[in-house]
């Protein structure tokens, strides 16, 4: 049996109108309960018979329902266009999921341009790291240093920050540090004092380097660190593999930076 069996005028049974129409019988029933779609007509065994008008509501009901309106609204819609045609019926319907269409198509794009956005905003692994920066990188300096300072303001907004950063930001950080311990170098070779204005603007410039990239650093901790570089033998070494004495010609310095305020 089908929809074309009401058309001609037959009358569908509540089963006969579920399988045509995709529904259930139990929500046919509720409907008829309600009074959203009542059968106009009885069989002589008293069986529920739905009309050629009955089923031209159902359809819109059905319509309405997967639009997502509530059947309180489908009904009170359906009172007050008691005598809309079907073709009003089908522009509102038509209209409605046009405007739906065009929603969800929106919610795509955007969804799209996230997922793009994610997939090129690559993070970088331990692994790249260690790769990027070689010997000089070590997870036990991460765990030394969230043992020292974790909990703090500054670990809490350098973890943040290294978080985001992809690999091509942490190419910049290394650059950025390689060139500030090329200058060091370089005035140390030309017998620059440690406490000169030249090499305390190179210690400004890696302390700014800290501030833009991982956490608010004040000279005053600066110099804190800077203690590290001449007491913690593996800190020391990072830089003596660079150039020798230059653990101690960067932390005088940068002490000194901090001393001129």
């Amino acid at each position: 049996m089908t929809r074309s069996m009401a058309m001609t005028g037959e009358m569908l049974t509540v089963g006969q109108v579920a399988e045509s129409l995709g529904v259930t019988v139990r929500t046919l029933h509720h409907y008829d309960e309600i009074g959203l779609v009542v059968p106009s007509e009885r069989s002589r065994a008293g069986y529920r018979l739905y009309t050629e008008e009955d089923l031209r509501r159902l359809q819109h009901v059905v319509v309405y329902r997967r639009l997502g309106l509530p059947l309180e609204r489908i009904g009170e819609m359906l009172a007050d266009d008691a005598g809309a045609t079907i073709v009003q019926h089908l522009r509102r319907q038509r209209e409605t999921v046009t405007t739906r269409v065009a929603e969800l198509t929106e919610l795509v794009t955007a969804i799209d341009r996230a997922l793009e956005a994610e997939m090129n905003d690559h993070r970088i692994t331990r692994e790249e790291q260690r790769e990027l920066f070689g010997d000089t990188f070590d997870d036990s300096y991460a765990q030394e240093a969230e043992e020292r300072w974790g909990g703090t303001e500054a670990w809490e907004q350098s973890q943040r920050r290294a978080r985001s950063y992809d690999e091509a930001q942490w190419q910049q950080i290394k650059d950025e540090g390689d060139a500030v311990n090329a200058r060091y170098v370089e005035l140390m070779g030309s017998g620059v004092p440690a406490a000169s204005t030249e090499a305390m603007d190179v210690a400004e410039e890696a302390r700014q380097q800290i501030c833009r990239w991982f956490y608010d650093c004040p000279r005053e901790m600066h110099a804190g660190i800077a203690a590290m570089y001449v007491s913690d033998p593996r800190f020391r070494k990072t830089y003596e593999d660079v150039h020798e004495g230059l653990a101690q010609y960067v932390h005088d310095a940068v002490v000194a930076n901090a001393a001129r305020g």
